[in-house]
């Protein structure tokens, strides 16, 4: 290993700056990624003769599993409770040049790359202190190259390398890992996009696929990967790089609708050899658009993702992800498809974790279609385009989001689209672009809306992750908005003409629902059924999946039936064309806290309402 010795004069210390929009304002505080507490480029060589790291097992994935524990023994002779443990990937986590956006960096060597997760010495061993001594357990995922792990002094903020392990790796680095499904741009079309370290010139990459007793078919897979000049800002472009390896996909076409389909993802390397992924995989296609059958949507946003040992869990960081994810893992059967609505990872530039999450999702987007929408830990950059100027992507300005996940846009870099779920039609917005009147985005909105065929497809579902509508949050209430600012002023008469029935958000850390709502008034005084005619959209915020919650304000709304600080999901089930069950869920226990149903006729849905008419004339 290089030795490290010199000390950088400027701080590299990435913190996620409160957005500023260029266009409008919106005050929401921003979840701050853990590893941007660790001032990495700082590190000073303080190797200790005395001070050891030693992990096992060397080779992981021997059983062809792609998440395995490590155990690492911990020896130090000054030990302190600021000692923590830092694991790297690649091993060799130093290097004499390093990608600097400044010209003031001139010293070298400095370790240019954060760890993928870290964790205190004396965590779970709290008699570290007295003995030197500890022995921690790290899951570890296979992220297509070798680990290594480091022992730090001097706590985040002026780390002292004290020693560095041996090095360990799986069996198979470049294995095909993390499938996750996707709807594709016709109904009858399905999407699996995966992860692998096979470059296009070493493998061809392909899904073999088909139904039981058939022979499979194979269709071949496109291929898709970023690098460090794609990222738009730090750390993304500094010490929160990390290779993403090649993603594929694949459009699996013509499928017939409610038919459970079988799945291997796989690659054909140069020698004739392939290489399949560690199970099979199944799915049920999707229903025909109208077609009557029991369908079950869950939505949610601002997830993350966290730690199974305890890692990465700075200041209780997204405490709900594990239990949200779990909750869904265990539901899978009763499931059919899934909206994450934006703030997918919370990764902030630090593109290791973006493995971090596809690996934690993967029993549910290898399953079921998992949809997702963009939000501002996605895409915001100062200067890149997206319609505000804070820097909550960390630097990665929609690229790992657009990349990583397929979505059905006509332009993946512009996050909006439309889907069709047999009675479900959904016109996912993108926040992070320019919604308003006469805007590109804003003539989408409007075409998705009044393209659905309501007789056959009755439940009209509007989503986007910040919220447009109706939010009764502490920082919304403060700007005297409750919502983004300009947001109902240009997008309710397009809910009301088109008469949406549910607006749903994330971005506000909790759950709450709107009566049946337009221009801030209530237009129904029921609260758990709705029936007759569709004269006011409700809206939903369900942005509590994961991340750290957000205080609702004390001011009573006269629009906000129910509000829960607390981590949850909602599950919308189509029984037919005239009732709909709508079920909010706390992701601790999986129960249902708050819930209505809609029962109507298609001629409800006719029904002339205010600012929802067509013309009328006297003309014989």
């Amino acid at each position: 290993m290089n030795i490290l010795y010199t000390i950088s004069t400027f701080s590299l210390s990435f913190y996620v700056i409160l957005a500023s929009p260029h266009l409008i304002k919106d005050d929401y505080p921003i979840t701050e990624q853990p590893l941007s507490k660790i001032a990495i480029h700082r590190s000073l060589l303080a190797l200790h003769d005395e001070a050891s790291i030693k992990a096992y097992p060397a080779v992981l994935g021997l059983k062809g599993k792609d998440v395995e524990w490590v155990t690492v023994n911990v020896k130090h002779p000054k030990p302190t409770d600021e000692d923590w443990i830092g694991v790297f990937s690649p091993a060799k986590f130093n290097a004499s040049t390093c990608y600097f956006e400044s010209e003031g960096m001139q010293q070298v060597p400095y370790i240019c790359s954060a760890p993928i997760k870290y964790t205190f010495a004396n965590y779970s061993n709290p008699g570290y202190i007295k003995t030197g001594k500890s022995t921690i357990k790290f899951q570890i995922i296979n992220q297509r190259a070798d680990f290594s792990f480091a022992l730090f002094s001097g706590g985040l903020s002026n780390p002292k390398l004290v020693a560095y392990s041996n090095f360990i790796s799986f069996a198979n680095p470049k294995a095909p890992l993390y499938p996750r499904l996707a709807l594709g741009k016709s109904w009858n079309e399905m999407t699996v996009t995966w992860t692998s370290g096979y470059h296009i010139n070493e493998a061809a990459p392909f899904v073999s696929w088909g139904v039981n007793g058939e022979r499979p078919r194979l269709s071949p897979a496109g291929t898709l990967t970023f690098h460090q000049n794609s990222m738009c800002d730090s750390p993304a472009r500094t010490v929160g790089w990390r290779d993403p390896g090649f993603i594929h996909t694949s459009f699996l076409k013509d499928l017939w609708p409610n038919t459970k389909y079988f799945y291997k993802i796989g690659h054909k390397l140069v020698n004739g050899t392939y290489i399949w992924s560690k199970k099979k995989f199944s799915f049920m296609s999707p229903p025909y658009p109208g077609q009557e059958s029991l369908q079950r949507v869950v939505i949610f946003g601002d997830l993350g993702k966290a730690e199974r040992d305890g890692s990465n869990e700075y200041d209780n960081y997204q405490p709900g992800s594990l239990n949200t994810t779990d909750q869904l893992i265990n539901d899978i059967n009763n499931i059919d498809i899934v909206f994450h609505i934006g703030d997918i990872v919370y990764s902030n530039g630090y593109i290791s974790q973006w493995d971090q999450f596809t690996s934690q999702v993967e029993p549910i987007a290898s399953v079921v279609p998992y949809m997702i929408a963009s939000g501002n830990h996605e895409r915001d950059v100062p200067g890149s385009g997206s319609f505000y100027d804070g820097n909550d992507s960390g630097g990665e300005c929609g690229v790992p989001a657009e990349t990583t996940f397929y979505v059905p846009a006509e332009n993946r870099a512009k996050f909006w689209y439309s889907v069709d779920y047999g009675m479900f039609h959904f016109c996912v917005a993108d926040t992070e672009h320019d919604w308003r009147e006469g805007s590109e985005q804003y003539k989408f909105i409007e075409k998705c809306l009044a393209s659905v065929d309501r007789k056959n497809q009755p439940w009209l579902i509007f989503a986007a992750h910040r919220v447009l509508g109706y939010s009764s949050d502490f920082y919304y209430a403060r700007e005297g908005s409750f919502s983004v600012p300009q947001a109902r002023e240009n997008l309710q008469k397009l809910w009301q003409k088109y008469k949406v029935d549910i607006a749903i958000y994330g971005h506000v850390h909790n759950y709450e629902r709107t009566c049946p709502v337009y221009e801030e008034n209530c237009v129904s005084s029921e609260k758990s059924h709705y029936s007759g005619t569709v004269n006011g959209t409700i809206h939903v915020v369900v942005g509590g999946a994961g991340a750290h919650l957000s205080n609702f304000s004390d001011i009573n709304t006269t629009w906000s039936l129910y509000k829960d600080l607390d981590f949850g999901f909602v599950k919308m089930t189509a029984f037919n064309q005239s009732s709909l069950l709508f079920e909010y869920k706390k992701s601790r226990d999986g129960k249902v806290y708050d819930s209505f149903t809609i029962s109507r006729d298609y001629r409800d849905v006719l029904a002339c309402v205010h600012d929802g008419c067509e013309p009328t004339t006297q003309a014989s």
